[in-house]
């Protein structure tokens, strides 16, 4: 379910466990639970580091989410500053279709004026691969261990972004 828009994941759940509850209470009960949970979560290790970096040299740059606008909006709150450097945002409200599909991909990057084959996207799940893959777009996976094996296809598989080295995407590399 991980990647999949919230109304999307909420249904397979609740299906799949026969709940007695409707996908949107799920999701209600869920957020309320969230919101607090992940109001202070640092960002991924080295995210900060390196979208400051390309934004500093002129590189567009673009969130593409599975969240809700609201679902975002508190997982961003103590980030708000950091949030101003993209040039666009993009979450599951905003398109038709969410991933595997391509369409967040392609709509994010047609707003920062990116041509899908010259894309980078940074993905950890499974589904995000998929959608950025089938954008046409190059995928480097930063996975969870247990989603290591879903997402092969992905360009490359790094443990950390910490680890992502610019230089060899013909980006401007980063000072060490």
């Amino acid at each position: 379910m991980m990647g999949r828009p919230g109304a999307v994941a909420a249904r397979i759940f609740v299906e799949a466990l026969g709940l007695p509850i409707t996908p949107e209470e799920f999701i209600a009960a869920r957020d309320a639970r969230l919101e607090g949970m992940v109001r202070d979560c640092p960002p991924m290790p080295g995210a900060r580091e390196l979208s400051r970096h390309l934004h500093a040299h002129g590189i567009p740059q673009a969130i593409a989410t599975s969240s809700s606008r609201r679902t975002l909006d508190y997982k961003t709150a103590a980030h708000a500053d950091w949030l101003t450097i993209f040039g666009a945002i993009v979450t599951s409200d905003d398109v038709a279709r969410g991933k595997p599909a391509p369409d967040i991909f392609l709509h994010a990057a047609g707003l920062i004026g990116a041509p899908p084959e010259t894309t980078l996207v940074f993905e950890d799940a499974p589904l995000g691969v998929e959608a950025a893959l089938a954008a046409g777009m190059h995928v480097v996976a930063i996975p969870e261990d247990v989603h290591r094996d879903r997402v092969a296809a992905a360009h490359l598989v790094l443990e950390s972004l910490e680890a992502f080295d610019p230089a060899a995407w013909g980006l401007p590399p980063l000072a060490r």
